[in-house]
């Protein structure tokens, strides 16, 4: 059985290709299409099951990168950090954690994860310092050394200029005022276009790009499976493989057309919001509100530190445990 990685990652990670990552094209095993799908900040990559741990929990509250940070630091050491934290979600001074100023704290998180990594990606493409990138600047730092004649072969250089192509259109459309230059927001819309909606339309058309192989314009059921996998001589198709295409035929292929037109690939893998932060917060304060006021105070976060945020130790014993439930 041979599993495709879905290309979302690839979606995502075309503007990074500075970093050679996606050189590699590393192809992952994901046994569902909903990988695909673009929901505007997700909290974490984790599975939100608290049976299995908090790592979901701890980056959802923290942003992901510093929840790495509270990895590293003793149960002492993060209490007295969470302690500060909470001091800092309490805008208003009351001496409680309120809904509207939790959810607002893990909004914040999650878009400040998303600033950073445009600031990363800035210093890379801005290299005369003058606060705007041009098109010329991303393509030269990006793909200048594998389209220079002496690099590759023919199939090569073309697969590189098309992707140098699919990258320019993005960029215009990024480009909203057409100078040919971009600002730091415009700059975040090329780099995470899932996030804006003038860019909804070049996500939709890179995806269909990416699976549809005959070149009709349209994702036919085979295209759709044969993302993600193929069946090989004496094989037995997965039950999974069963459900994906149930799932296509019932609620993908709306017209019943047998295809999926751009229309439906848009709802498909960019439908209606959900506010993560606030179903975050709301699973926060139930798991902790202990005299089930719907506010939080600081005692009741700290006597359930290990929710809100991680330690050497705790993750230590997540670890024991699901080791032991495997054995």
């Amino acid at each position: 059985m041979c599993l495709r990685g879905n290309r979302k990652g690839k979606m995502m990670l075309m503007p990074l290709l500075g970093t050679v990552s996606l050189l590699l094209a590393v192809a992952v095993a994901v046994p569902s299409q909903e990988k695909r799908v673009h929901h505007h900040g997700d909290l974490s990559d984790h599975p939100h099951d608290d049976a299995q741990g908090y790592q979901f929990d701890h980056e959802a509250f923290l942003g992901k990168e510093e929840a790495k940070t509270f990895d590293q630091l003793t149960p002492e050491e993060s209490k007295e950090k969470l302690g500060k934290i909470v001091d800092r979600i309490d805008t208003d001074g009351d001496g409680h954690i309120s809904h509207g100023e939790l959810h607002q704290w893990i909004k914040h998180r999650q878009n400040r994860y998303i600033q950073e990594d445009v600031d990363k990606q800035w210093k890379e493409f801005d290299l005369n310092n003058d606060g705007q990138v041009s098109w010329g600047e991303y393509k030269n730092k990006t793909y200048g050394y594998f389209l220079d004649e002496k690099f590759g072969d023919g199939d090569e250089k073309s697969s590189y200029k098309s992707m140098v192509s699919r990258d320019e259109r993005r960029f215009k459309t990024a480009d909203r005022n057409a100078d040919g230059m971009a600002t730091k927001e415009e700059m975040t819309a090329f780099l995470h276009p899932e996030l804006y909606d003038h860019m909804k339309d070049v996500v939709v058309k890179e995806t269909i790009e990416d699976i549809d192989l005959n070149g009709d314009g349209l994702i036919n059921l085979e295209e759709y499976i044969g993302d993600m996998f193929s069946l090989e001589d004496g094989e037995t198709e997965p039950e999974w493989v069963t459900t994906e295409k149930k799932q296509f035929v019932d609620f993908r292929d709306l017209n019943k057309d047998g295809a999926l037109d751009a229309a439906e690939v848009a709802k498909w893998i960019l439908p209606g919001e959900i506010d993560h932060a606030d179903n975050e917060a709301r699973h926060l304060i139930h798991e902790t509100d202990r005299d089930k006021n719907e506010k939080l105070t600081k005692e009741e976060i700290l006597a359930n530190w290990n929710m809100f945020v991680g330690s050497q130790a705790t993750n230590y014993g997540e670890d024991l445990t699901r080791r032991h439930e495997e054995l």
